[in-house]
């Protein structure tokens, strides 16, 4: 039996739902989620291995205007992903209008030239009709009303729910040609797992604060133990730092009393314990660290 294997890069506009589907494709949580835009800073990679392909998902962070260092270095993240994957996958809403962002990101996607697949998500959120309409309207010039150009496939679904998710996984597949294990079968992610501490706790504080200061939250992890009880039982331990850009967001993010921060810190724990299967300590302090989005040598430090 012919075992497939690659790599496949998620993009398109901010809250589009890359790492909504990343995460369904894996089978389980690897990459953070929100309703807020441009919540992905970094490139996130999920592994799906089955007994005959092994998908390499890229979830990058959303293509947008600018307005800091960070946001450059995101787009640019994002950008460079393009030509180095085997399959791109561009996501667009099914219950929203294709604007010049859509268009922009589909022309690089386009000038790449690697195989690309235009998916339409959040079909749960739309009537079959809408759907149809927009998927008939696609495929036309890059610059008529509704169209993205001519990608190799169009593929309807939903990343919420999975509907269609195994159609978008055929078709990936299919492009692939025979190839290793990248990684070894019970690999999920790459990434450490400081990495998910810290964003895991991120996500819980931007879920909380909202409007307030998502983007100018930053958490990183600066020192981890693993310890044992006198019971035996082992416990990671992890110090994180939750970095703001003024005082007035320190207070935001601590609450009334520190309960903001300490519901956060729960919150996170307790996931954090069903996706490691081990006991999680978090010893959480926040401090102000002006304009780190816009310094590069902070920007460095955090790995961003």
């Amino acid at each position: 039996m012919t075992f497939r294997s690659g790599f496949v890069t998620l993009v398109g506009r901010p809250n589009v739902g890359k790492s909504t589907l990343v995460n369904t494709i894996v089978g389980r949580k690897v990459a953070i989620v929100s309703d807020r835009p441009q919540t992905t800073r970094t490139e996130i990679r999920g592994v799906r291995t089955t007994a005959t392909s092994q998908i390499v998902v890229l979830d990058t962070p959303g293509i947008h205007k600018p307005r800091t260092l960070l946001g450059e270095r995101t787009n640019q993240r994002a950008l460079d992903a393009l030509g180095s994957v085997d399959v791109v996958c561009m996501l667009i809403e099914a219950n929203r209008p294709i604007g010049p962002g859509d268009r922009h990101i589909a022309a690089l996607v386009h000038e790449s030239g690697t195989p690309s697949i235009c998916v339409v998500n959040k079909v749960d959120a739309t009537d079959r009709g809408a759907i149809i309409e927009r998927l008939v309207a696609l495929g036309g010039p890059i610059d008529a009303e509704g169209s993205l150009g001519s990608f190799a496939a169009y593929v309807p679904l939903s990343a919420k729910t999975g509907d269609g998710v195994d159609g978008l996984i055929a078709e990936i597949e299919s492009r692939f040609d025979e190839g290793p294990h990248y990684y070894p079968d019970d690999v999920v992610t790459d990434q450490p797992e400081t990495f998910l501490v810290a964003e895991l706790l991120r996500e819980k504080l931007i879920a909380d604060a909202r409007d307030e200061l998502p983007h100018s939250i930053a958490v990183m992890v600066e020192d981890f133990e693993e310890r044992t009880t006198k019971t035996g039982d082992i416990v990671l331990a992890f110090r994180c730092v939750v970095r703001v850009e003024r005082d007035s967001q320190k207070g935001i993010v601590i609450g009334h009393g520190g309960e903001r921060l300490k519901a956060a810190g729960q919150s996170a724990r307790h996931e954090l314990e069903r996706l490691l299967g081990a006991r999680v300590h978090l010893d959480t302090v926040v401090r102000v660290d002006p304009d780190w989005q816009r310094r590069a040598n902070r920007l460095d430090r955090l790995g961003l």
